[in-house]
């Protein structure tokens, strides 16, 4: 993969444009954006902006052609069985809660549990809280091993005849492991568990086979794939989204309305209420284009030696503690805390060295209290860093104890 030739499809890596040099390794929070994917959205905005679906009229039909041209290429992009499980949203965050609503409050009830993992971000725990305080359901979760790899034994024993839904990420955007995904939906299919599949962190970065998995809902964000914000995934199994009823109702969503009763449109029509965001459905496509241009088990190899280069190079620095587990299969995410620094002072001494790293809870707060630790700093990689820059990072890193006079 010539990684200096893909660099020039960037241009945030600009330095007179942006204004200062930027070595960027916040990817798992939101990805950088290729040339291909702005002048896609440039030329939909410019030459077909309308409403998909509601008229008649000339622009009308090419602004429908690219938003339903982009559901068949999502539908190939993780072998759906059919694009009418292909649903847009505005992010993963939505495509949990629509599941949440949807399914959760008019399928479960007081007795039943639902499992989770502690690795999960927000989007795939707090509406899980709200579903089970709303219906007297009891949430679990499934932990971790000393190792910080999941802990399969854990969950597979906390899966039983009164778990309904198994909620869980395909990858951690904390510790970088990426979870044994057909094994989680083999052990809830035992107890028949509709399993829910947060592939935030996984979707820019390994083929996703939705009919090889045999999961029944996944979820996953545009913008760390390389396309605009606000425009997100649910992929569902048709027979599980024609039963589900709809809890964003407006426009666009209804087959008929009276003054009285309203009959809902079919999948994946009854839950794309209202405008949506076109603009970015043809952005999403376009970042499609652009991964499967270099390929997605490149991108891949590539990131997956970048974070091992990273582990291997910081692991041994003075009072550094880093959330990797080593025995696990992960990505392309490093995660670590020195023991006497705090993390937002780590990530404004590399900021002014040019590197871009995350600091907080990362939206994992009962996995850093787990850990036993308030947050962390996120170094993540894309296809566009270099091995010259992790090394760049690693000493800068050591350097940080230095200007913190320690």
């Amino acid at each position: 993969m010539d990684v200096e030739k893909i660099r020039k499809d960037f241009p945030f890596l600009d330095e007179k444009k942006v204004g200062k040099k930027v070595i960027y390794f916040d990817s798992a929070a939101t990805s950088q954006k290729p040339y291909s994917v702005i002048k896609a959205v440039d030329e939909y905005y410019k030459y077909s902006n309308a409403n998909p679906h509601r008229g008649t009229h000339y622009l009308g039909w090419k602004a429908t052609e690219a938003y339903e041209n982009t559901r068949e290429k999502i539908k190939n992009f993780i072998n759906a069985q059919r694009a009418e499980e292909i649903v847009f949203t505005r992010n993963a965050t939505e495509s949990l809660n629509l599941l949440a609503y949807s399914y959760g409050l008019e399928n479960i009830k007081k007795g039943d549990e639902i499992l989770i993992t502690i690795l999960e971000h927000h989007a795939n725990l707090v509406p899980w809280q709200m579903v089970a305080k709303k219906t007297g359901a009891t949430l679990k979760y499934a932990y971790l091993k000393d190792d910080l790899g999941l802990d399969y034994e854990d969950l597979e024993r906390k899966i039983t005849e009164k778990t309904k839904i198994v909620a869980f990420t395909a990858s951690s955007n904390v510790t970088g492991e990426l979870t044994d995904v057909k094994r989680i939906i083999k052990a809830s299919k035992k107890v028949g568990a509709i399993t829910i599949v947060d592939a935030c962190q996984l979707a820019p970065h390994k083929k996703i086979d939705v009919k090889d998995l045999d999961c029944d809902f996944i979820a996953f964000s545009g913008h760390k794939l390389f396309s605009p914000l606000g425009i997100g995934v649910l992929y569902g199994k048709y027979e599980l989204l024609d039963q589900m009823v709809p809890y964003n109702m407006g426009g666009d969503m209804i087959e008929y309305v009276h003054e009285q009763d309203t009959k809902f449109a079919k999948p994946p029509t009854r839950f794309e209420a209202g405008t949506q965001n076109v603009g970015g459905v043809v952005g999403l496509g376009a970042a499609i284009d652009y991964i499967e241009s270099i390929g997605i088990e490149e991108i891949f190899n590539h990131e997956h030696e970048l974070a091992s280069l990273a582990y291997e190079l910081i692991k041994d620095i003075e009072n550094i503690k880093v959330f990797y587990p080593k025995n696990s299969n992960v990505g392309s995410v490093v995660s670590f805390t020195f023991e006497d620094i705090h993390p937002h002072d780590v990530a404004t001494i590399l900021d002014s060295k040019s590197i871009a790293v995350r600091s907080g809870h990362h939206c994992a707060m009962p996995l850093h209290e787990y850990l036993g630790v308030s947050s962390t700093c996120r170094a993540s990689f894309s296809v566009f860093n270099t091995k010259e820059e992790v090394e760049y990072f690693a000493n800068q890193l050591k350097n940080v104890r230095k200007v913190m006079g320690l």
